[in-house]
């Protein structure tokens, strides 16, 4: 539950803070107070989209604050998942800053609005008078009546299988699709495939052929020019070689003569090892380079298929022409393969379908069994609230699978005698619609967890004796949660455990909204006011007292 709020500099408020406590709360005050300003306020701490144009003094940010008793409510699993600090005492701010920026904290730890949005679903319901269309939405149907089947587990495997049916479905289609447009180029891909496949591309290292067809190419002008080199190192006499050796005998003697020659001697036969190893190699290479007219043309024949299968496909490497065949060879598999692949997800999508179709038909049975209480326990509530002959129905009928089962709900009344139920939405009044959705929400309370819930004018539209049946099931609501009513009525007003009045004050500074307790002797006058206007009578003032009793 909401143990106090605190904000600071946003719209009409400079400051205001006030403490909450358990049961029923009612709040009452002039129209255009700033009630609305005030659930605005807490609305942010729950993770709406702030406006900046709420802040009041450009100049500083704007801060609203909430104190939460979840020593009640189990949600440390929550806390955990979030990778939040869990403390049964837990503070949520909110900051707003002229710049545009919006900052959230949950216990000093910095969270985005989707976590904020999920935190405040497990704190607080908010219902004001716009959300009485909220009645007529797929989601509200459906999540009453799964509230009091207990369905959460079981809509949550529906879901699952339901995503799963989809994506098997989709995958057909796509499968089915792919099948169709590669069987138009089937034999033009298995052409292309076949001149790719037999290049045999995996085995060719492009680097190295054009290495080979330079020297094949270029054999004659090689073997003459290695010829000279080899003559220059090896000519009797004038060879390279033969100097070398001579010149490295008499270092040799040298060295042994002056040690001051020795490193020479050493770097000479360094120098006549080389060299004579350099020879022995082009003796290898004049040995092996032949020429050979069959092996050119072979590498002519696979360099001229490179290029023009490059061509062709648009690609530089041989690596791209790798990819190439690699595509080619899934679709022409997937021709070849069709009717095995659209048999396994055909087999697939029939297992999903069984999956969903079964939670589904559980999903249905179980709503099914729980239509006629919650019918029954809504119609009784509207007796209370002196619509004898209302009578609420839910239709239940099955349709195609969607996000909530394999059916659709609707929301049937009628408020008089021999009438045929229509559609609650344009059916029902106003204050009709108040009630039903009042009498809605008490029976959703019962089988929540949910730690505040607060009514914004949800009273609208009635008086009398409705208005005291509203403030009843009011006060029987806040035995079990924390209930707080915005409200005109005097007959809800009195009823409630703590009473708040909004108003707003003139200050320096401009008008200011404030909130205060009221004490018991000026409940009494606020009550007598909402009865008899701001002229108080004796009268008034007796039967605000006899309400308040």
């Amino acid at each position: 539950m909401i143990q106090s709020l605190s904000i600071k500099n946003y719209a009409l408020i400079d400051q205001l803070s006030v403490d909450f406590g358990a049961g029923f709360t009612v709040i009452t005050g002039e129209t255009g107070a700033g009630k609305s300003i005030i659930l605005g306020a807490l609305g942010l701490l729950l993770g709406q989209r702030a406006d900046m144009e709420s802040i009041k003094d450009k100049s500083q940010k704007s801060v609203i604050e909430g104190h939460f008793d979840l020593s009640k409510f189990q949600l440390v699993d929550f806390f955990k998942t979030q990778d939040l600090d869990f403390d049964t005492h837990t503070i949520i701010r909110r900051e707003l800053l002229a710049s545009g920026k919006s900052r959230a904290f949950v216990n000093d730890t910095p969270v985005n609005l989707q976590v904020l949005n999920a935190l405040g679903v497990h704190l607080i319901d908010i219902h004001s008078q716009g959300q009485q269309s909220a009645v007529n939405t797929t989601a509200f149907k459906f999540e009453l009546i799964d509230l009091i089947a207990g369905n959460q587990e079981l809509l949550s495997a529906y879901r699952s299988s339901f995503t799963a049916y989809k994506e098997a479905n989709k995958a057909l289609e796509t499968l089915k699709e792919a099948q169709a447009a590669a069987n138009k180029e089937f034999d033009y891909n298995k052409f292309l495939l076949s001149e790719l496949q037999e290049l045999q591309l995996d085995k060719i290292d492009e680097a190295a052929i054009d290495q080979e067809y330079e020297t094949l190419s270029n054999v004659e002008r090689i073997q003459e020019l290695l010829g000279g080199v080899l003559q220059a190192l090896s000519a009797e006499d004038v060879g390279a070689s033969v100097g070398l050796a001579a010149a490295n005998q008499q270092l040799q003697q040298l060295a042994k003569v002056s040690p001051l020659f020795k490193e020479a001697a050493e770097r000479m036969l360094s120098l006549q090892i080389e060299l004579e190893d350099l020879e022995s190699h082009l003796f290898e290479q004049q040995e092996q380079i032949e020429n050979d007219p069959e092996r050119l043309a072979s590498l002519e024949e696979i360099t001229r298929s490179l290029y023009d299968l490059k061509r062709k496909h648009a690609a530089t490497t041989v690596e791209e022409l790798i990819a190439k065949r690699q595509e080619l060879e899934q679709l022409v598999t997937l021709v070849e393969d069709q009717s095995d692949q659209l048999k396994a997800a055909q087999q697939k999508l029939q297992a999903a379908k069984t999956t969903m179709d079964s939670y589904a038909d559980q999903l249905f049975k179980a709503r099914k069994a729980v239509i006629p209480q919650v019918c029954e326990t809504v119609n009784k509530q509207l007796q209370m609230l002196e619509m004898p002959a209302a009578n609420f129905v839910v239709a239940q009928e099955v349709a195609a699978p969607n996000n909530y089962g394999h059916e659709n709900l609707s929301f049937l009344f009628s408020a008089n005698k021999g009438i045929a139920p229509g559609p609650l939405q344009k059916i029902a009044s106003g204050g009709e619609l108040s009630r039903v959705m009042l009498a809605l929400k008490a029976l959703m309370a019962k089988h929540t967890n949910l730690a505040t819930l607060i009514f914004d004018e949800i009273d609208t539209g009635v008086s009398g004796e409705v208005a005291n049946r509203i403030a009843d099931i009011m006060q029987q609501m806040s035995r079990s949660m924390q209930l707080v009513s915005i409200t005109h009525l005097p007959q809800v007003a009195a009823k409630g455990n703590h009473h708040f009045k909004v108003y707003k004050q003139d200050t320096d500074k401009g008008v200011s909204t404030q909130m205060k307790a009221l004490t018991q002797e000026e409940r009494v006058v606020e009550i007598a006011q909402m009865l008899g206007g701001q002229q108080l009578s004796e009268t008034a003032l007796n039967h605000a007292k006899e309400l308040m009793n």
